[in-house]
């Protein structure tokens, strides 16, 4: 982009003590090293209740990595980790590890919005603010105070998100005219205007068209060039389709308290996970058997 802006500072120090370690406790099934995201017995609770644990997995970087499994899985809890959205949840918690680039996204030192500038997220659910088209893509380089053309900037972010040909002609009117599809990808066309490393999408086709949902689709597989994208998809066909490796999440009940709770199951290469997987429990979700 012509607009040029600084990747914010995530901490001031990095503690290296153990973190070498950590990262090499797992095979890494053939994800890019250095990983962009290195987690090492994952777990989150709400208050006293273990809602997912023990999740173990690196993120490669620059492909698309999809979620999958049942409701209530911790699928879109541990996507909310990546970017400490939990952290807006008082009674949320994690122990384990997550590094982001060798870095400790729960280092105390971490502010978690320069976290969050640099790893974007898309809900399930198009959130477009009530502003207009442009305002709308502007609003966060206005706020981290980014320099140069607004307008170049704004433009380029629209084209990336393949909005810009279908609104170049309305930039002022309301966000809120626009039909559900062109509100996500207008939402996409905002997360990446403050040039993050990453993106996060929450479902981010479930309340969409097929003709909607497609257009989405090969928009991410054209972002992945330029952004590491990890995706939540109850839809098995979407992530066989666009994604280069899966993570199976189920549930499973506790057997003294009956409650359910999370893990993670199997992951791997996309490919493998749909035509050969490791595990029974994964064959069982993709074939329809069972969730």
């Amino acid at each position: 982009m012509s607009t040029e802006t600084e990747a914010p500072t995530i901490k001031t120090e990095i503690p290296t003590d153990g973190q070498t370690a950590a990262s090499d406790e797992l095979p890494s099934k053939g994800v890019a090293s250095p990983p962009v995201f290195t987690a090492r017995d994952l777990t989150v609770y709400y208050g006293d209740f273990r809602a997912v644990g023990d999740v173990n997995l690196d993120i490669g970087e620059r492909e698309i990595t999809a979620f999958i499994g049942p409701s209530g899985c911790g699928k879109s809890t541990i996507l909310r980790c990546f970017n400490r959205m939990n952290d807006l949840i008082d009674i949320a918690r994690i122990e384990g590890s997550l590094l982001y680039h060798d870095i400790d996204l729960y280092d105390p030192e971490v502010d978690p919005v320069a976290v969050r500038r640099r790893i974007g997220m898309v809900f399930q659910k198009p959130n477009p603010f009530p502003k207009s088209i442009y305002d709308n893509v502007a609003y966060g380089p206005r706020i981290a105070g980014v320099k140069g053309s607004m307008d170049d900037l704004v433009e380029e972010s629209l084209i990336g998100a393949g909005l810009w040909a279908e609104v170049k002609d309305r930039l002022g009117s309301s966000a809120l005219g626009l039909s559900g599809g062109q509100q996500q990808r207008l939402c996409i066309a905002r997360a990446i205007a403050v040039s993050p490393d990453v993106l996060l999408m929450d479902e981010p086709c479930s309340a969409l068209d097929p003709i909607a949902t497609g257009t989405i689709e090969e928009l991410m597989k054209e972002m992945k060039n330029e952004y590491t994208i990890v995706i939540v998809t109850h839809n098995m066909q979407q992530a066989a389709r666009v994604s280069d490796r899966t993570a199976f999440f189920t549930a499973e009940a506790d057997e003294a308290t009956g409650q359910r709770r999370g893990k993670l199951v199997e992951y791997d290469e996309t490919s493998l996970i749909f035509s050969n997987p490791n595990d029974d429990r994964t064959e069982a979700y993709i074939t329809g058997r069972f969730g």
